[in-house]
């Protein structure tokens, strides 16, 4: 009895195993980040390689996941600009979806509360530019 039950679970254990296998396009960082390389490959005056792309959270569903994702400028030391991405399962790969700001961008609409624009920097909204 003993020996039957070890080998109905040496089935299921490799039949689970098999099913894994089959399923593809793990939910990882790595698989996130290419599927936005990806993304941002694809769009026209857009230097990718120049850039540092860090997936800084990531929430995975079946064929669905949701991606923020940190750029910075390779070699440079600057404030990172984070975006977040839906990205779908397409096969064995992942791509974007959507994409939306996620906030803390250092080109937003407005200057830091309590900083003033440089000399000669065209008003935020329009307008001439400061004398």
């Amino acid at each position: 009895m003993v020996k039957r039950y070890r080998a109905l679970w040496g089935v299921m254990l490799v039949m689970a195993a098999c099913t894994a296998c089959q399923r593809g396009g793990s939910c990882s960082e790595e698989a996130a980040r290419q599927g936005v390389i990806d993304y941002l490959s694809k769009r026209a005056g857009l230097n990718v390689a120049a850039m540092n792309v860090e997936v800084t959270a990531l929430a995975c569903r079946e064929n669905e996941a949701d991606a923020t994702v940190a750029f910075t400028v390779r070699g440079g030391n600057g404030q990172p600009m984070s975006r977040r991405y839906m990205l779908d399962r397409q096969g064995d790969h992942w791509a974007v979806k959507e994409s939306a700001d996620a906030g803390g961008s250092p080109h937003g609409g407005a200057a830091a509360p309590g900083t003033e624009l440089p000399a000669g920097h065209p008003a935020v909204g329009g307008g001439a530019p400061k004398q």
